[in-house]
């Protein structure tokens, strides 16, 4: 555990967040819990967690749960929830939606639900202590993830450190793309940083991440001079970075910088796609297949042969 620290710290304003995951085991060492910020400047075409990525709280519509009892569509005061076709699941036009919760209470089935709570620093760091016991017996801890947490850097920092000043291990779970200063300051907070690659070629980052990779590969450089504690997550998907010349790309990349030694291979998979439909943004998912697990197993050989400890998650 962490040194406990006694230091005041001022007063945040709170955080939106969008899941708090008790006893996670594959965000940092040990059982942790996971905590995920809505907001993210990335919008890659597998993303698992698409209700962190706006930055706001969403409304979401689960059509397998809907009974068609129609509750919702009678109380809805902007007539935002109609009845699907031909006596199917509701349906939600989202630019009339105000989020005003009445549908969500009418209905007994949980078929509508709002992604996106606000939490304090105090609220989270109770929920957090609830498993104290399970991170002392396992060497594990707090995460924050995403979305990204950068996109709240004040909230994710003053959450970081009270989680520390507490004992607790902390990490940092990021994909860079923020300003030097933010990564620095929210990074400063964690034990340990978990700091997602997934293409080295700027034009395909653009194509499949929706944005540049140059600020996140300085960031990265920036990161691992200073020394601190810092693993590489690279999610692999078939076809877009699971090549072999992404991966020497990768190795030539990492292999100059001694800060890094531990790489986390993750296998694409599928769990996003109902996410997407439950936002109503089916188009916004492609499907794509993940790396057989003979590729997989090849290319965790190709980094432990350039000198890295790996291991393969999904």
């Amino acid at each position: 555990m962490t040194p406990t620290r006694t230091a005041a710290r001022p007063e945040s304003p709170p955080g939106l967040i969008f899941d708090v995951k008790r006893f996670a085991l594959h965000d940092g060492p040990g059982i942790r819990t996971t905590v995920f910020l809505k907001g993210c400047p990335l919008h890659c075409l597998w993303c698992q967690n698409p209700e962190g990525i706006a930055p706001r709280r969403e409304l979401l519509t689960r059509s397998s749960r809907c009974t068609r009892c129609y509750s919702c569509v009678a109380v809805c005061p902007r007539k935002a929830v109609v009845k699907g076709p031909n006596g199917g699941p509701v349906q939600l036009d989202r630019s009339k939606c105000d989020l005003c919760g009445k549908c969500i209470e009418a209905c007994a089935y949980e078929a509508l639900a709002v992604a996106g709570r606000e939490a304090t620093v105090d609220s989270l760091v109770a929920e957090v202590e609830r498993d104290r016991l399970f991170y002392e017996q396992s060497r594990g801890g707090a995460t924050l993830s995403g979305g990204e947490p950068l996109n709240q850097p004040d909230f994710a920092a003053a959450l970081l450190s009270a989680l520390r000043a507490r004992g607790f291990h902390t990490v940092l779970d990021t994909s860079g793309l923020a300003p030097w200063t933010v990564l620095d300051r929210v990074a400063a907070e964690a034990d340990l940083v978990l700091y997602d690659l997934k293409l080295m070629d700027d034009a395909r980052h653009k194509e499949f991440a929706g944005a540049s990779n140059r600020l996140i590969l300085e960031n990265f450089c920036r990161l691992a001079a200073l020394g601190r504690p810092l693993h590489v997550r690279i999610p692999l998907v078939a076809g877009v970075n699971d090549d072999d010349a992404n991966i020497r790309t990768t190795i030539d990349f990492l292999r100059p910088l001694p800060a890094v030694r531990r790489i986390d291979l993750l296998a694409y998979h599928k769990g996003g796609q109902e996410k997407y439909r439950t936002l109503g943004q089916e188009n916004c998912f492609r499907i794509f297949a993940p790396p057989s697990v003979e590729r997989m197993e090849a290319l965790r050989r190709a980094f432990a042969a350039a000198g890295f400890a790996v291991t393969i998650g999904g």
